[in-house]
C-alpha cells in the first residue's frame, strides 16, 4: 500500500487537563528506523496510564487519586511525570494499546513482515536496555497508538492470528499484560485471590487470568457490578465499601491502594503475597511493619515485564483462553469524551478507540 506523508492523530502538548490534548490532521507519518516497523493503526483503547501521564500523576509531587488530578492540579511542573521518572518530551502521541498492520519495515527487518496483523508490547524492556533507560512505554517515552500510523521496534511488535476485531484485540496489550505480569510476579496458582479495582481494564483482565490458573477469585468492587463480575468469572464479590475479612486470601492483586490499604493487607493469611500495579485511590499509604514481618508477608510491585509475559498473552488470545471486554467505543477524534467516560468508572472492562 501507499503510505501517505501526513496523518491524523491526538497529540498531548504537555501535562495538564483535557486542554492539553490537541487533534491534528497534519502530523508527519513516522519513518521506521533500521530495526523498527511502521504500523497502520486499526484500533487503540483507553488506559489509566494515558490519563496518569497526561496529568503528571507519576510525579512524586502528586499524592492524591488519579481522579483528583484530572485537571493537572497540584501546581507542579511534573518533571518526573513519566514512567521512568524523567521529563517527557512534548508533543507526544499517547496510546499504550495498538492493534494494526505492518505496512513498512526498517532496513534490518525482514520484508516478509509487511502485511502482518500485530499487537505492540506496551512495556518494553528490550527497547529500554538498548537506549540505556530504566523503562520504555509505548505512548509515553515515544509516540504510541493515538494516530493513524506508529513505529515500534520489530522485537516488540508481535504477530497475532485471531478472528477478533482490531478493536477487540486492542483491548488486550496494556491492561492484560499488566495483569499477566502481576500473576507471574506473584506466582498465582490454585489458591484464594482478591483482586481490587475488579471492574476496570486490569482488574477484569486479572479475573480471567487468575481463573485460568485455577484460582478462587474474589472481586473487590461496588456490589452493583457483582453479577457482571461473576459472569466474567469471579467466584465471589466483596463490597469495596463494606468490611474486609481478615486472613482470608493467599494473594492480593491490588490496583487501588488508598486510605483502606492497611485493611487490605490484613486480608492476607500468614505468608501471603501482595502485588501492586496501580494506586487509583491514592499512592500514599500507611504500613505497620509489624504486620509485614510478624505475618511473613511478601510485598511486590509489578511494572517491568520480561518478554515472556506478552508472548504468553498473545498465545492465550490465539488459543481463545481469554476474551475481550469492550464496554464502549469512540472514534479517535473523540478521545477526550472517551477519557471522561473512563474517569466516570461506570463500566466494566475497556473503552475502545477506533483509529
Amino acid at each position: 500500500m501507499t503510505v501517505p506523508s501526513t496523518m491524523k492523530g491526538m497529540v498531548l502538548t504537555g501535562h495538564g487537563g483535557f486542554e492539553a490534548l490537541e487533534w491534528r490532521e497534519d502530523l508527519p507519518v513516522p519513518t521506521p528506523k533500521a530495526d523498527e516497523v511502521l504500523i497502520k493503526v486499526g484500533a487503540a483503547s483507553v488506559n489509566n496510564t494515558d490519563i496518569n501521564t497526561r496529568v503528571g500523576w507519576y510525579s512524586k509531587a502528586v499524592r492524591g487519586t488519579t481522579e483528583s488530578t484530572a485537571s493537572g492540579a497540584d501546581g507542579s511542573d511534573f518533571e518526573d511525570g513519566g514512567w521512568s521518572g524523567k521529563p517527557l518530551e512534548f508533543p507526544r502521541i499517547q496510546g499504550a494499546d495498538c492493534c494494526g498492520t505492518i505496512v513498512a519495515v526498517g532496513a534490518s527487518v525482514d520484508a516478509s513482515r509487511v502485511g502482518e496483523r500485530v499487537l505492540v508490547r506496551p512495556m518494553q524492556t528490550f527497547n529500554a536496555a538498548r537506549l540505556g533507560v530504566p523503562l520504555i512505554t509505548f505512548g509515553s517515552e515515544y509516540d504510541g497508538g493515538f494516530a493513524e500510523y506508529a513505529t515500534a521496534p520489530s522485537h516488540d511488535v508481535l504477530k497475532v492470528s485471531s478472528a477478533l476485531s482490531d478493536l477487540e484485540l486492542a483491548s488486550f496489550p496494556c491492561a492484560y499484560s499488566t495483569a499477566e505480569g502481576m500473576m507471574q510476579k506473584a506466582n498465582v496458582g490454585a489458591e484464594r485471590v482478591l483482586i481490587t479495582g475488579a471492574s476496570g481494564g486490569v482488574g477484569s483482565a486479572g479475573i480471567q487470568l487468575a481463573k485460568r490458573r485455577g484460582a478462587h477469585v474474589t472481586a473487590l468492587s461496588k456490589l452493583a457490578k457483582a453479577e457482571d463480575l461473576k459472569a466474567l468469572g469471579a467466584d465471589a464479590v466483596l463490597d469495596r465499601d463494606g468490611a474486609y475479612p481478615k486472613h482470608a486470601f493467599d494473594v492480593v492483586v491490588d490496583l487501588v491502594a488508598g486510605p483502606r490499604w492497611p485493611e487490605l493487607i490484613d486480608t492476607l493469611v500468614s505468608g501471603g503475597r501482595y502485588v501492586a500495579s496501580g494506586a487509583i485511590a491514592g499512592p500514599i499509604v500507611e504500613l505497620d511493619v509489624r504486620t509485614l514481618y510478624l505475618q511473613d508477608l511478601t510485598l511486590m510491585g509489578s511494572t517491568r515485564q520480561p518478554d515472556k509475559v506478552f508472548e504468553d498473552l498473545v498465545r492465550y488470545i490465539e488459543n481463545g483462553e481469554i476474551k475481550p471486554l469492550i464496554a464502549a467505543k469512540y472514534p479517535l477524534k473523540d478521545l477526550i469524551e472517551a477519557q471522561k467516560a473512563f474517569l466516570a468508572k461506570g463500566y466494566i472492562g475497556k473503552i475502545g478507540i477506533e483509529v
